[in-house]
């Protein structure tokens, strides 16, 4: 009678966590999960990817981060080795929590009523400004650790505690503390390509999350009717229509939102669907047209991009980009860079932001802002004010 080899099953969505090691280029999304290691090439530009990928051959990938200023250079790699895996249901396998060693020290730039004091000469430029729709604006939190940060850790608690998210971490171009790498957990989708199918998720309109199920429900429902959140939200809706019309042959724009989820935050969402005019569009050219939305800069986007420059004390550099990958075929999924951190050594670099309408109330956004820097701090077993 003859044997049956027994097959190696598949790796799964816990096995290439496992498999993690900083420096190598980690995504979990709902569209399934990419691991990659080594490098065949390290490129500075979108433009660069397919003359990439053409010599890499079928299976290559080019994945990696762009800033939020487009004309800086981006840090993309195709790896030597690719792995994929079905999408994380439960977090992957392994202990359900991580912790990380070392006292952490907090500085936020800027300091919270140095934020708030941002936000109201925001609204007095908008008051003089009727063009000037939406501005969003930032915070930075520095924590330092006594002990060197352990990505792998970071990476691990962001997906246990939000499998459903967009869970990252690609490295990124070192600044003399040593290897640096950006991680996080973005509920947002810029787009998803595959064949001449694609995806857009914007979200803009955010309430914090409750422990208590009640307060929790309230906060929902609130932000769900709040006016000032819906328009905002339509603002952001309406640039990602405009921006994928072009590339498009259909396009199904839902008339209002529906709520989004985060183990931390509710968010208003808006699934935007459609067909490719040219099925062989890639991803990373879809996401160069998207890319920045004002759910992240705000509109109109020139006139927004130079006020935070004018505002914020601090360079964004990765925060609010977009990172993801597109392979040998165009297809992809990149995601907008935010609930993330920029690590190096012993330090992290946290960020959170939130779109001023003129409607705005600074102290509320002040603690929207502290409400998404949970995010990380939570993954990194911090939960203090922020």
């Amino acid at each position: 009678m003859s044997q049956q080899r027994a097959q190696t099953p598949a790796p799964g969505a816990g096995d290439l966590l496992q498999a993690y090691r900083p420096g190598d280029v980690f995504l979990s999304s709902p569209e399934g999960v990419l691991h990659g290691t080594g490098s065949l090439a390290v490129l500075d530009s979108l433009d660069a990817v397919p003359a990439a990928l053409a010599s890499a051959g079928k299976d290559a990938v080019a994945v990696g981060a762009v800033p939020f200023d487009a004309s800086r250079p981006a840090h993309l790699i195709v790896p030597e080795n690719v792995s994929t895996a079905p999408p994380a249901r439960d977090g992957g396998t392994g202990p359900r929590w991580r912790p990380l060693r070392g006292e952490w020290t907090l500085t936020p730039a800027p300091s919270p009523e140095e934020h708030t004091a941002a936000v109201e000469r925001t609204l007095k430029l908008m008051a003089d400004d009727d063009e000037l729709r939406k501005v969003v604006l930032a915070r930075c939190l520095r924590l330092e650790s006594t002990e060197d940060v352990d990505v792998a850790a970071v990476l691990s608690n962001l997906l246990r505690r939000d499998p459903g998210a967009h869970v990252f971490a690609t490295p990124l171009p070192e600044r003399g503390t040593g290897p640096r790498t950006l991680i996080g957990a973005s509920p947002e989708l810029l787009v998803f390509r595959r064949g001449d199918a694609v995806v857009s998720n914007p979200l803009a309109g955010s309430a914090r999350r409750s422990a208590d199920p009640t307060k929790d429900q309230r906060a929902a429902v609130g932000l769900l009717t709040s006016d000032k959140d819906r328009r905002e939200h339509a603002v952001v809706v309406e640039a990602v229509a405009d921006a994928l019309t072009p590339y498009c042959r259909e396009l199904s724009v839902p008339e209002g939102p529906e709520l989004l989820r985060t183990a931390t935050m509710w968010h208003l969402s808006t699934r935007v669907t459609g067909r490719l005019r040219d099925a062989d569009t890639p991803a990373h050219v879809l996401a160069a047209a998207l890319h920045p939305t004002p759910a992240v800069c705000g509109t109109p986007t020139g006139r927004a991009f130079d006020t935070i420059a004018g505002i914020e004390p601090f360079d964004r550099g990765f925060y609010t980009g977009t990172v993801g990958y597109t392979d040998a075929r165009g297809d992809g999924v990149w995601v907008v860079t935010i609930r993330c951190a920029d690590t190096s050594g012993r330090t992290l670099d946290l960020f959170a932001g939130g779109g001023i309408m003129p409607e705005s109330d600074p102290a509320a956004e002040l603690a929207e802002t502290s409400a998404k820097l949970r995010t990380l701090l939570l993954a990194l077993g911090v939960d203090q004010g922020a």
